[in-house]
């Protein structure tokens, strides 16, 4: 068998040109579709742009069940504040950093991209022996798996899938978190005031994936600012806005108030900021606050009931790690994100990933969030709710990958369990009996402009998969 990943990194390149954020899924989509045209292959594509491949089994591999093939066609949309790229219509600046594929000013989408780029390239291969394939490529997975949600399972027979979403070389990943999506709506009222305007910008801080970084002590801008808020004494809020992913860790926080006082308001939030900034420097040592003085004039604000709730949700607000597990060491077991907090019309939106690798943790957590919207009298809703990935001791397919590694390396992969949503828990909770590993290349700051993917560790995964896809009997 010949094993080349040049044309791995040629798809990858294709799909870095296409613009495929969360919810702009039609061009991406439509690029899975021609590309199994090109390769006179079976698709399907289903109402909400999902694109499943089918592709008979090489000779001698016709007797086995079809194998399936999963990946995500999103990505995560993060720039730096100087970046002019649009997201909704603009392909990405790739460049080459030694071993590493990074993006300029933006993710990368290497999650998951390179994996739909691995499957293609095996797809359009005729060097590659493989049973029957079922590939798999689903849309929204960064906003609560909402393509897999939504896939009818009935077009699959195969009752071994391989997922390509997971970011550590020597990692099969065998259970994940379930998880949900919970906004609570704080309603707003104003009252007009006299003043100075000043915006605060909080920024400079790591942020990250809000599941695989929630235990890496990341500062939430959206939970910091609280403090903030807490400290500063005579002042009105105009609005507060905060991160733009649920599931990411928010990087920055912007506010802008109304001051009686503007010399006197700046010199507090500065000295303080030097406070915060000695506390949180291990952590975050780039954070950073800045500070501008606008025009004096009238200006609509929040109300005291409306500033005061506000307040007091962001100061109590549950965040972060809510429990470790006592059966896995090290593994956050329940947590959550306020990951956006958005001022809008006529209320103040503030938005969480919740997340538990025990369903019952998550039911309480949901409840949870429900008193805490109910007793500060907020309107709620939750949605894109899945359960987690239990998991098989029994898995042939775990098994098999781990003697393929051990063949090469002379050494067992990891076995782990991760706190992050795996699009896994969707298709074991709907498809029967299934056999589901986790695998893929090495990759740095997910879901951050920092995001960069080993080139080298591309080409190992992309062996072993082929090699396992060999063995399947």
């Amino acid at each position: 068998m010949k094993i080349d990943a040049k044309e791995v990194f040629k798809y990858f390149n294709e799909i870095c040109k296409i613009p495929h954020g969360s919810f702009n899924m039609d061009k991406i989509s439509e690029y899975c579709v021609n590309f199994a045209k090109e390769n006179k292959l079976k698709y399907v594509c289903d109402q909400v742009k999902n694109v499943i491949i089918y592709k008979e089994a090489t000779a001698g591999y016709a007797s086995q069940t079809p194998v399936i093939l999963q990946a995500h066609i999103d990505m995560v949309c993060q720039k730096t504040p100087d970046c002019n790229i649009n997201f909704e219509t603009d392909g990405l600046d790739v460049v080459i950093d030694g071993d590493f594929i990074k993006a300029n000013g933006t993710t990368l989408g290497a999650d998951n991209g390179i994996a739909v780029a691995m499957i293609m390239a095996i797809l359009a291969s005729n060097d590659i022996s493989h049973p029957a394939i079922e590939a798999v490529f689903t849309t929204n997975e960064e906003v609560g798996m909402l393509g897999a949600g939504a896939l009818d399972v009935s077009l699959l027979k195969g009752k071994r899938m391989i997922n390509l979403d997971s970011e550590e070389q020597d990692v099969i990943t065998v259970s994940c978190a379930g998880g949900s999506d919970f906004i609570i709506y704080v309603s707003k009222k104003t009252t007009l005031v006299k003043g100075t305007k000043i915006t605060v910008n909080i920024k400079g801080l790591k942020g990250g994936h809000s599941g695989v970084e929630i235990d890496k002590g990341r500062v939430n801008a959206n939970t910091l600012t609280a403090r903030f808020l807490n400290h500063l004494k005579d002042y009105y809020l105009i609005d507060i806005n905060g991160g733009d992913k649920a599931n990411a860790i928010p990087v920055s926080n912007i506010f802008t108030v109304v001051a009686d006082n503007s010399g006197h308001f700046v010199n507090d939030i500065t000295e303080y900021a030097k406070i915060v900034k000695e506390e949180i420097s291990d952590r975050e040592p780039d954070f950073e606050i800045d500070v501008s003085v606008q025009e004096h004039d009238e200006f609509e604000v929040f109300d005291k009931g409306t500033f005061d709730t506000i307040k007091y949700m962001l100061l109590t607000t549950p965040n972060g790690i809510v429990d470790m597990s006592k059966a896995i060491p090290n593994l956050v077991e329940t947590s959550l994100n306020l990951g956006i907090l958005c001022t809008e019309k006529n209320h103040i939106l503030m938005q969480y990933a919740l997340r538990s690798n025990k369903k019952t943790a998550l039911d309480f957590l949901e409840e949870r969030m429900v008193e805490f919207a109910n007793h500060n009298c907020c309107k709620w809703e939750k949605s894109g709710r899945y359960q987690p990935w239990e998991y098989n001791k029994h898995s042939e397919l775990r098994d098999l990958y781990k003697k393929v590694y051990k063949e090469k390396f002379k050494t067992e992969p990891k076995i782990e369990a991760i706190h992050a949503g795996l699009e896994c828990a969707v298709f074991s909770s709907s498809i029967k009996d299934l056999d589901c590993i986790a695998i893929g290349p090495t990759m740095f700051g997910v879901h951050t402009t920092e995001e960069k993917l080993s080139i080298s560790s591309t080409r190992i995964i992309f062996e072993l998969l082929c090699k396992v896809l060999e063995k399947l009997c």
